[in-house]
């Protein structure tokens, strides 16, 4: 498994408090892959697991941070990043 550290802290802070000109990108991309995510194989529902939130089984990233995450790809290529590397920057020194 390859953690990327920058792309969880993305998620979190997307997920909290998300730049005010990409909320509503955020909210959009969000809920288009949480819909891909509630009918995957892969997700947590699907398996007996202690944790509370809903997760992915492969990566282990919880969904609604995963999700609003605009540089993450899915693990299994069910949905892709949405940014350029440019953009990915321009995000990361807001």
């Amino acid at each position: 498994m390859n953690i990327v550290f920058g792309q969880i802290l993305e998620g979190w802070r997307n997920k909290l408090l998300p730049p005010e000109h990409l909320k509503e990108e955020i909210e959009k991309v969000s809920a288009e892959r949480i819909s891909i995510c509630n009918n995957c194989e892969f997700h947590s529902k699907n398996y007996n697991s202690l944790r509370p939130d809903a997760f992915c089984v492969d990566c282990g990233c919880t969904l609604s941070t995963k999700t609003k995450c605009l540089s993450c790809s899915c693990p299994k290529e069910k949905w892709m990043k949405i940014l350029t590397e440019e953009e990915e920057k321009e995000i990361k020194d807001v």
